[in-house]
């Protein structure tokens, strides 16, 4: 009778583990590449409902499922990058693609020296829903206004050093929860005098680095830690963040011209004060 009742709690706990993976991948892939930061809402099922904090080993899974998704969705871009950049460091001819290349590169630099200096003293202080609640509204706003104002003339092969530094500096700002690496990068792309879908696919293009750095770095801290994962819920939380992140890249660009960025300013809006109103309690 005891074991009985020990498979069934492990069966349930098994089940709940695996519910918890669906939707946080859910979370994770639809949210990673929109405007309202996909760190702030794997936070807040912990915060709000009480959750244990899925893991370094989870966090490792979903972002790789993001991860191939847009490099999927980029792949020929991504492929007349690579090239051109090997290309350019042989002495090649210099071409559009090596430019954006060596953008993205130089882009990537200022959240890697950030995140190495700061990364624990952000982790330990600012994961919490009053920082998630400020940062919501203050830079939903700020990509309101730099919506508003954008001149919208430039694509992203037009960014020059001083742009890619300009987005690369923004991008950095994002390790703060609640921020959006997707949605600050947007805003900078849109001061810089981007259009809305060169803005957006200039984001997508720059997560591809970070995002690996910033996993790899994660795995690497995997092998020295006790945690353990049931390997069920990282093969979900991989599969499914790559399904939804893949349908939210091709969704939001294709509707992106058509309704811009209000609706998720107003979303950030909403959640921003529905966080103070339960943390308020």
């Amino acid at each position: 009778m005891v074991i009985s009742w020990s498979c069934d709690r492990y069966l349930t706990g098994r089940v709940t583990v695996e519910i918890h993976a669906i939707f946080l991948a859910l979370i994770q892939g639809f949210t990673e590449f929109l405007p309202v930061s996909s760190s702030a809402h794997l936070i807040l099922p912990s915060v709000l409902l009480d959750w244990q904090d899925q893991g370094m080993a989870f966090d490792v899974a979903v972002h790789l499922g993001s991860l191939l998704a847009v490099v999927y969705y980029f792949r020929v871009e991504v492929n007349a990058m690579a090239r051109a950049w090997f290309g350019s460091l042989r002495g090649g001819q210099r071409t559009a693609e090596s430019q954006l290349a060596w953008g993205i590169v130089l882009a990537t630099i200022p959240a890697c020296v950030v995140g190495l200096l700061f990364g624990d003293a952000i982790a330990l202080y600012l994961r919490s829903g009053w920082v998630i609640a400020a940062t919501t509204v203050v830079f939903g706003l700020l990509l309101w206004w730099a919506d508003k104002v954008a001149k919208q003339h430039r694509t992203e092969y037009e960014a020059g050093w001083r742009g890619a530094l300009f987005l690369g500096c923004a991008q950095a700002l994002a390790l703060v929860p609640g921020t959006s690496r997707s949605g600050i990068t947007m805003t900078a792309g849109l001061m810089l005098g981007f259009t809305r879908e060169a803005a957006a696919r200039y984001s997508f293009l720059m997560s591809i680095p970070i995002i690996f750095l910033a996993g790899s770095h994660q795995a690497g801290g995997l092998l020295g830690s006790a945690s353990v994962m049931p390997w069920s819920a990282i093969g979900i939380g991989t599969m499914v963040s790559f399904v939804s992140a893949l349908a939210c890249i091709k969704l939001f660009l294709a509707l992106l011209n058509r309704i811009g960025v209000l609706p998720f300013v107003i979303y950030r809006l909403v959640l921003g004060c529905v966080l103070v109103a339960v943390l308020s309690v």
